[in-house]
């Protein structure tokens, strides 16, 4: 299951040394809900490997400012702390996968 990640979390989840795969999404956006079941997929399979969390761009204002999210969705690819990709839109599972694998 994806890790919710919040302004208050922020820092222990990018503290836990994995890969890190954040989906900025909101309540209101239909592209956001239709990847809701491929992020929890990629979530299940990455388990233990790379840590994937989601983030409400509404309660996580200040994480999407950091990442200069200006659309949703958007998935942000982040290996040692530092954003190496970036996926803007709806996105194939496949396209995902991907982008996750360069990362290990």
């Amino acid at each position: 299951m994806a890790l919710t990640i919040t302004n208050e979390n922020y820092d222990a989840v990018m503290a836990s040394g994995q890969p890190v795969v954040i989906d900025f999404g909101a309540e209101w956006c239909g592209p956001c809900r239709a990847m809701a079941p491929i992020i929890e997929e990629l979530a299940e399979e990455y388990e233990g490997k790379v840590l994937i969390a989601t983030c409400d761009v509404e309660e996580g204002d200040e994480i999407a400012a950091q990442y200069r999210v200006r659309n949703v969705p958007t998935v942000v690819f982040i290996k040692d702390g530092v954003q190496v990709d970036k996926s803007v839109g709806s996105a194939s599972k496949e396209a995902l996968k991907a982008k996750i694998d360069a990362l290990l």
